[in-house]
């Protein structure tokens, strides 16, 4: 399939949402309802559902996991060494542009690119692996940062609590106990979720408004660079060569990686403090550069 087949319906609804939000065509009060009705509501119930009606026997893998954290981890932590020495920053600053190479928007643009492009039976594939994905990132930044003060569950208990991560857990216990949903029911959480993917996407181009690239290009750039070539790139050779695996689950894991910088990034950067500014410009600059990058995996991977 074409790339632009795949990329264009997505890049037309972000692009949507960051004109609307740009003329003001809707108020702000009106995009917060939005986003509050996306990401507490459609999208855990379209996670839920997904997790529940997911093959997990097929699904469920320990080389699929390690597969995509080991080389998550693993450019992290060089990334995160790697400044400290050389670019002489503070450990809690290291740690930060770290996060900002490493988390992906996997919910927002990876998801729907993978079901665009491999179908939406590969979507149980993504929800498992994300289940961690915050909760082990934050977890290695506030653990290496010497701003945090308190407890570190305490930290991390949003995270935990977080509407994405709950939604796929209850699905894959109601899943792994085959709990007895109706029809009827069922029907009714598939027409609520059905708003999530659209929704999500145009929600993001409406939040791209808030973000600005010209105090922190540089930094964004190197850190986009990362993120978009490096980070899929590692992870797509412990895939293919490290682990074997099939090649649209190696597909999948890359495509995952290669998802630009997500915005809970800049919002650890907020709560600690630190690289702002960089966190922020790379959100927009690394959407931007994936709209390419992304064309040039999906060529690689996607027959």
């Amino acid at each position: 399939m074409n790339p632009i087949d795949i990329l264009f319906p997505l890049i037309f609804v972000v692009t949507a949402g960051f004109i609307c939000a740009k003329i003001r065509f809707l108020s702000t009060t009106h995009f917060e309802g939005l986003r509050t009705f996306i990401f507490n509501l459609a999208i855990p119930v379209f996670l839920f559902v997904s997790m529940f009606k997911a093959d997990l026997q097929q699904t469920l893998s320990a080389s699929l996991l390690l597969s995509f954290y080991i080389p998550v981890v693993t450019v992290y932590l060089c990334v995160c060494i790697g400044i400290k020495i050389f670019g002489k920053m503070s450990l809690s600053e290291s740690a930060v542009l770290a996060l900002s190479g490493c988390y992906s928007n996997t919910v927002l643009v990876g998801l729907p690119i993978i079901i665009m492009a491999l179908g939406e039976q590969y979507g149980a594939l993504v929800f498992m692996v994300i289940t961690f994905h915050s909760a082990l990132l934050f977890a290695l930044t506030f653990a290496l940062s010497s701003n945090v003060k308190g407890d570190i569950v305490e930290l991390l208990k949003p995270l935990l609590l977080n509407p994405v991560v709950l939604s796929i857990s209850l699905g894959i216990v109601a899943n792994a106990i085959t709990l007895p949903i109706p029809n009827i029911l069922l029907n009714g959480l598939n027409l609520l979720s059905e708003p999530a993917i659209a929704g999500a996407l145009f929600v993001l181009g409406a939040s791209l408004n808030q973000y600005s690239v010209r105090e922190a290009w540089k930094g964004a750039l190197i850190v986009s660079v990362i993120k978009l070539a490096l980070l899929p790139a590692a992870v797509f050779a412990f895939a293919k060569w490290g682990f074997n695996l099939p090649v649209k689950q190696v597909a999948v894991l890359t495509l995952m990686a290669a998802s630009p910088l997500g915005v809970n990034a800049y919002l650890v950067a907020r709560q600690l403090k630190v690289k702002q500014d960089v966190a922020a410009s790379s959100v927009v600059l690394s959407t931007l550069l994936s709209i390419f990058t992304l064309s040039i995996w999906l060529l690689t991977l996607v027959p």
